[in-house]
């Protein structure tokens, strides 16, 4: 009887412990990165200038991720990062046009040393 009851303990040790050590790899589940949006360097950022086209600022940093339906003379570029570990990361530019040419930049990036001076100057 007790070589039975021995057998069984047994056996619930084994089956626990291979319940417990699969549950704590539970953290080694591989999750990807998902990126979303434009992803803008500041090295990108330094070739704009005011008066530019928007065609000279689509050539430099690509199509915008939204135009503003009931005004067009203002672009967003936005990028966002979840990394798989949880962490975010986000980043943002804001282009303001007026008669097809660019006014104003605002958001995450440094205003480029060059930026107030024409292409053309």
């Amino acid at each position: 009887m007790a070589a039975v009851f021995s057998k069984s303990i047994s056996k619930w040790l084994i089956a626990a412990s291979c319940a417990l050590s699969v549950s704590a790899c539970s953290n080694w589940i591989f999750r990807i990165d998902v990126p979303q949006g434009n992803f803008l360097e500041q090295k990108d950022i330094d070739k704009l200038r005011i008066a530019m086209t928007k065609e000279q600022v689509q050539f430099v940093l690509g199509n915008p991720v939204a135009e503003n339906s009931f005004d067009n003379d203002v672009w967003h570029y936005f990028y966002a990062l979840k990394r798989g570990n949880g962490e975010h990361f986000e980043k943002k530019l804001v282009l303001t046009f007026a008669d097809n040419k660019l006014a104003q930049m605002t958001g995450d990036f440094e205003t480029p040393a060059q930026f107030n001076t024409a292409l053309d100057q």
